[in-house]
């Protein structure tokens, strides 16, 4: 099916979503913030004055009636308000993951732009306005997500994605594990790809459709059939080859990488990111170092897919694979924050469910960060690693009107970030369920 097409579906999917408030027409729109943390100096700011136009944030002072003048007040005076939550590693596009590794393959289009359109929805009301979705099965239906939200057709986070994902045949990035005779359409196959030349082709034909970046699956996949996680499956000069052609056009590339040798050629190879690094070994991490690359841990799955994956009856296989990585990569994070590598934050939801994507930040906080350090992995850390740092990752003038009110003060307690008050996206409050 063609982006376009996608693209319809998304926005009759909007029929499905809960209706979200739109802004009031006034020239200025004043959020009284109780408590408003600065994550550029770290401070704890009281009784402050957010003053949003046109989507963005063009006053932060203290509260007085003046400041409030002749615009609509949003009163937050009873909440701690937080820049705009960023996971840089979703699947929002996608359904849940499940013991069927065929799920992807019966999931026809417009039930697929359904389920995008709900997880979209319940990802902003989590308080997270912007998102790096990294993959999808189905070819480019990210990027019909992403437009229909641009559009307003659909609530959403801020998008940016991959297309597809570029693979070995038969790799992490493919659907595997399917019953003999099963043929996988061509739809699912966008960016299989074996030796340089090939994928330099299909990162061009990735970003021709539209793509923010390129996701290239190094190693084998914890949640893949027939993959294993320690396994490099591409070359050096493969991974090379896409972040060579992806600058070519001013973008990105992102690395599913779990082991040791195959985050090292990624390294070596110039991409922007480290996905997982569940077996990142000290030289990994002096190479990430060395070369600045980040890196994105979603070390809070593992305990979900072990929980999850016993009850509904999951493969062995995954199971296996998760309980040798779970830790080993939880270890390599500490590792890394002591190390000072550039961390972002990034959950890969879609392997939990949608919405749920605050529940990490305790696991970083437990493995080595500050509640702080966790917060602008979050917002000021992920904006740079998306090279969007003017534009977004903290409340300050100029930068989009992207807020967070929560229930407490999440430097004291982490874990109150999934008490979720209030939500405005780009100057426009967001409804909640």
């Amino acid at each position: 099916m063609k982006p376009r097409s996608i693209a319809l579906l998304f926005a009759l999917a909007a029929l499905a979503a809960a209706p979200f408030a739109q802004a009031q027409d006034a020239p200025r729109t004043v959020v009284r913030a109780g408590h408003l943390l600065d994550v550029d100096s770290g401070r704890l700011l009281a009784d402050q004055a957010v003053s949003i136009e046109q989507g963005k944030v063009v006053a932060v002072q203290p509260w007085s009636a003046a400041a409030a003048t002749g615009a609509r007040v949003l009163d937050w005076s009873a909440w701690t308000v937080v820049p705009g939550l960023m996971d840089m590693h979703t699947h929002l596009a996608e359904q849940a993951e499940s013991a069927d590794a065929a799920a992807p393959l019966k999931t026809d289009p417009a039930r697929q732009a359904f389920i995008g359109a709900m997880n979209a929805r319940r990802t902003l009301q989590a308080g997270f306005t912007t998102v790096r979705d990294v993959g999808v099965y189905r070819g480019f239906a990210d990027i019909a997500l992403r437009d229909a939200i641009n559009a307003g057709e659909i609530p959403g986070p801020r998008m940016f994605v991959a297309g597809a994902y570029i693979t070995a045949p038969g790799g992490g990035g493919e659907v595997t594990g399917l019953p003999p005779g099963t043929v996988v359409p061509p739809a699912f196959r966008q960016g299989v790809s074996k030796g340089e030349h090939e994928v330099r082709r299909h990162v061009d034909l990735i970003l021709d459709h539209g793509a923010d970046l390129i996701k290239v699956i190094a190693t084998g996949a914890v949640l893949t059939a027939g993959t294993e996680p320690g396994q490099p499956e591409y070359s050096e000069a493969e991974i090379r080859a896409a972040v060579t052609e992806a600058a070519k056009r001013g973008k990105f590339v992102a690395a599913h990488a779990h082991g040791a040798e195959g985050i090292k050629r990624a390294v070596r190879a110039g991409v922007r990111s480290i996905e997982h690094g569940s077996l990142i070994d000290d030289e990994g991490i002096a190479l990430m170092k060395q070369h600045g690359t980040w890196l994105v841990a979603d070390i809070y799955d593992g305990d979900y897919i072990a929980e999850e994956g016993r009850r509904a009856g999951w493969p062995a296989e995954i199971l296996r694979k998760n309980a040798e990585t779970t830790e080993a990569q939880r270890e390599g994070f500490r590792k890394a924050v002591k190390a000072g590598v550039h961390l972002a934050f990034g959950t890969d939801a879609g392997v939990y469910p949608h919405g749920d994507n605050a529940r990490q930040f305790a696991y970083m906080v437990r493995w080595g960060m500050t509640p702080l350090q966790a917060i602008r992995s979050a917002t000021l850390d992920a904006a740079r690693l998306l090279g969007k740092e003017q534009e977004l990752g903290s409340v300050a003038p100029g930068k989009a009107a992207d807020l967070v009110a929560v229930g407490c003060d999440p430097l004291h307690d982490i874990a109150c970030l999934r008490q979720v008050r209030g939500v405005i996206k780009a100057g426009e409050p967001v409804a909640l369920d």
